[in-house]
């Protein structure tokens, strides 16, 4: 049978056919669903848990394998003093509304969204243009059932006004969201009724270690703290070596205020997150030229201050070299991430680099990129954070704790240097001042040369006053310490590393990936298809033989020749014809299907079936196990396996 040509545009995107085949087909359900579901928590089924199996596993040879990363496994129970050192229990948090009648809670920034929104494509209705539908969470609670909103035209200031605001909707404070409400009458879409002014939300679920509740706790809002606390003992594992990089895929916890965006929003999910420490003063990647040349689609801070989303295309190379993107280290993971989402099967033309404005970069970061990936529930929706997290984490950590996070390397060369030298007299010192002593040393330690001799000048006076964090005034003089030039010779060089963090929330870059793989045949939009690569498929090859006892010895040599070879198959011996079968096969992704019948039995050749053309090509079964694999191997194409096998007319001739 030839190849037939392939028209996957025929029939529009049609968010309610997938999630109807997603939930029949358990790709994933709603958590305790028999109990009433609670928002936020999903599980996986068969499908669905294989298919994030293998982005797991993809993930981790496009990363660990290739990348030569240390993998961690680190506890998602984390005590309370770990987030309050790394600023999560202070800063990890979003901002809510509620509704001032029915006391409904609402993400401020996505009320705001979803309302402008909303009336931009109501505006293009009345203006004759086509808009990209706004698609409601049919989950979403409905406190009215009116009639949908009539087209309205706005001005084209409003227009203006209103595409503005979204550009930047990441850049604006909790007040900004309030008084954004305000300004644009923005309401409860769902009631109509006022909202109240944004508050603080944090996000992290709170909990207690132990049988008396003594020891407070959280369940991890990400990963990364369980690398860097392990950080000494990384280093040690590297040989004390510079740069390396530490990787962990594990669970992690959001208390999300309102999750109704599926897998998009939720309260438990995997994240996948690499830590990777380099030298400040030297930010380069000894494998950036093998992605110079890759291009991105990138949206920085400044287009979105302006009020623009105009992304711009340029390679990696030029965004480092111009400075868009900060150092090569940051440039080549963020082209390592395009280059996997690529690879499981993102649509490269919706996906797109998005960078922090300032007013939303996380309290650690220094720069961070976005890879955004378009879809019809959340827009253009972070699917994976790459961060530049400079030298926070590990600062704050060996500062809270006195264990020093750092990395001690030997010098080639010493470097010579004169310095202000400060002597304490610790019996004058400690006499004077007592219990605050400690603290004004390590004051006095911490201050910058012309401080230092500034003070040195005083008390060659007299004496010197020093102002303590709190305020306080102290009378220091030559009793109590010295300040001497000295010339030193420093033959280690210790720093802090700066860390580079990719982060990848693996549900997300999940739910768009079936987004973007799913189609309906040209003949019947009924029949659904997810073309999803084989590399991430849940079932890489279907083995359908006729329904009859005959073929089960046959069955059994095929699968177990195929599981040998590596390549996870199905049988799907039911009573259904074998259109049927592969039809609801086709639902499943399953990107390759082989058919064994009488001929099978006589002449030993094997049919093998392609999901998007549902071409087939014919051939000895040995010689269709060795193309198959290939073919799920990513080593051959389908143009390729033709030219190895003949193609199949339809027929088999069979001896009478």
């Amino acid at each position: 049978m030839a190849n037939q040509a392939v028209n996957k545009t025929a029939h529009a995107f049609d968010r309610g056919r997938l999630e109807s085949l997603l939930s029949r087909r358990f790709f994933y359900a709603p958590a305790f669903e028999i109990y009433g579901g609670v928002g936020g928590l999903y599980d996986y089924g068969p499908p669905g848990s294989a298919m994030n199996a293998n982005i797991i596993s993809e993930w981790r040879k496009h990363f660990i394998v290739e990348e030569h990363m240390l993998e961690l496994d680190t506890t998602i129970m984390t005590p309370a003093t770990v987030f309050e050192t790394s600023g999560h229990v202070a800063r990890f948090a979003d901002w809510m509304v509620k509704d001032k009648v029915t006391g409904d809670v609402l993400r401020a920034d996505h009320l705001v969204k979803n309302v402008l929104q909303t009336r931009l494509a109501l505006d293009k209705e009345a203006r004759g243009i086509a808009a990209q539908p706004v698609v409601e969470d049919p989950k979403a609670k409905k406190k009215k059932d009116k009639s949908k909103a009539k087209p309205v035209k706005l001005e084209d200031a409003t227009v203006d006004e209103y595409e503005r605001i979204l550009a930047q909707l990441d850049n604006y404070s909790g007040p900004d969201l309030g008084q954004l409400c305000k300004d644009h009458k923005i309401t409860n879409p769902d009631t109509g009724n006022d909202v109240s002014d944004p508050q603080e939300f944090n996000l992290m679920f709170a909990s207690s270690i132990g049988p008396t509740g003594q020891h407070p706790g959280y369940l991890r809002p990400e990963t990364a703290q369980g690398h860097f606390v392990n950080f000494s003992r990384l280093l040690e594992f590297n040989n004390g070596r510079l740069p390396f990089a530490s990787a962990q895929i594990g669970r992690a916890f959001r208390n999300e205020i309102s999750p109704r965006a599926g897998l998009l929003r939720v309260r438990e999910f995997t994240m996948a997150e690499i830590e990777h420490y380099v030298d400040p003063e030297d930010k380069s990647h000894e494998r950036f030229a093998d992605v110079r040349d890759v291009e991105l689609d990138l949206l920085d801070r400044h287009v979105q201050v302006s009020g623009s989303s105009q992304v711009t295309r340029m390679t990696v190379g030029e965004a480092v070299g111009k400075g868009v993107i900060a150092n090569e280290t940051l440039g080549y993971f963020v082209a390592r991430i395009y280059q996997f989402l690529v690879k499981i099967g993102i649509n490269p033309k919706r996906l797109r680099f998005r960078q922090h404005m300032a007013n939303e970069m996380a309290h650690y970061a220094t720069d961070c990129w976005d890879a955004e990936i378009e879809n019809s529930v959340g827009g253009w929706t972070e699917c994976v954070g790459c961060a530049d997290r400079a030298a926070y984490d590990l600062t704050v950590h060996s500062k809270k704790t006195g264990h020093p996070l750092i990395v001690r390397q030997q010098l080639t060369e010493p470097i010579v240097y004169e310095k202000e030298v400060v002597t304490f007299n610790k019996k004058n010192f400690g006499k004077s001042f007592g219990k605050d002593g400690n603290a004004l040393q390590e004051l006095i330690n911490n201050l910058d040369e012309p401080a230092l001799l500034k003070i040195k000048g005083e008390l060659s006076q007299g004496s010197a006053t020093i102002t303590s964090v709190d305020g306080r005034n102290f009378k220091l003089t030559a009793d109590h310490l010295s300040i001497e030039r000295k010339t030193l010779k420093e033959s280690v060089r210790e720093f802090t590393p700066n860390v580079i963090e990719p982060s990848f929330g693996l549900g997300r870059i999940m739910y768009c990936l079936l987004e973007h793989s799913f189609w309906s045949r040209e003949q019947d939009v009924e029949r659904g298809v997810l073309s999803l690569p084989a590399v991430v498929a849940p079932t890489k090859v279907l083995i359908v033989p006729l329904s009859t006892k005959q073929f089960d010895d046959l069955v059994r040599e095929v699968s177990t020749k195929l599981r040998k070879a590596g390549v996870f198959s199905r049988v799907d011996d039911s009573s259904a014809s074998i259109g049927k079968r592969y039809a609801r096969n086709d639902e499943l992704g399953t990107p390759f299907g082989v058919t064994l019948d009488f001929a099978s039995l006589q002449k030993r050749t094997m049919t093998l079936r392609e999901r998007d053309s549902t071409g087939q090509l014919i051939g000895d079964i040995d010689e269709v196990i060795a193309v198959v694999t290939e073919l799920v191997d990513g080593t051959i194409d389908w143009a390729e396996a033709g030219q190895r096998l003949r193609a199949y007319d339809g027929v088999q001739a069979v001896d009478d």
